[in-house]
Order: structure tokens, then C-alpha cells, then sequence
């Protein structure tokens, strides 16, 4: 499987993900689920705004938002126990993603 694949496949996981998590499976306990949504989907399509500018540049904003919800990801697992799991699913989307970016980077040089 290509890296792009990998990559693409980890950014719509990481959507389903939140989109399970903050909709279904743990929602807000303060009942605000279109706020939970808006702030941790939204920001997975930023990267849709930056495809014009090519597909490297797509890319670029992927990895850079990779690194903030895998910030997101320790910070649920060390410190949220009922939701553990999710947090380590959302790491290791982190990871594929941040790592396929690594490898088309290097491909290109």
C-alpha cells in the first residue's frame, strides 16, 4: 500500500474517529454534542481548503494537525481513564498518518 493511501486512511479514520467518540460512543457530559463536533472535526478539513495549492501542501496541513490531535491523544489516555482506548486508537492514527507523511516526504528528495 502506498504511503498516500496510508495517509489518506489515517486522516478519514481520525474523522470517523471523532465523529464516533464525541457523537456516540463518550459524548459530552454537558449534552453540547455540535460543539464537541465542531471542534475536533472541523479542524480535520482544514486540510480540503489546501488542496488547490497541491497536493504536497495538503500534506504539510495533515501532518501539522497530526501532531496537535496526537497531543489530544496522550493527554486522554494518560489522564481519562473510561475513554483509554480511544485516545491509544487515536495515537496510532496519528502515527500512520505523521509516518506516511515522513515517507513521501523522503520519496520526493
Amino acid at each position: 500500500m502506498s504511503a498516500l493511501r496510508v495517509a489518506i486512511l489515517a486522516w478519514f479514520g481520525l474523522f470517523l474517529l471523532h465523529v464516533v467518540w464525541h457523537g456516540w460512543l463518550a459524548p459530552p457530559e454537558n449534552g453540547q454534542i455540535g460543539l464537541a463536533l465542531a471542534f475536533t472535526v472541523l479542524p480535520l478539513l482544514l486540510p480540503l481548503l489546501a488542496w488547490r495549492g497541491g497536493l504536497r501542501r495538503m500534506l504539510l496541513w495533515l501532518g501539522i494537525l497530526g501532531l496537535f490531535y496526537f497531543c489530544h491523544g496522550v493527554v486522554v489516555v494518560w489522564g481519562e481513564a473510561t475513554v483509554r482506548m480511544l485516545g491509544a486508537i487515536e495515537i496510532a492514527l496519528c502515527l500512520l498518518l505523521n509516518g506516511a507523511f515522513i515517507c513521501m516526504s523522503r520519496r520526493r528528495r
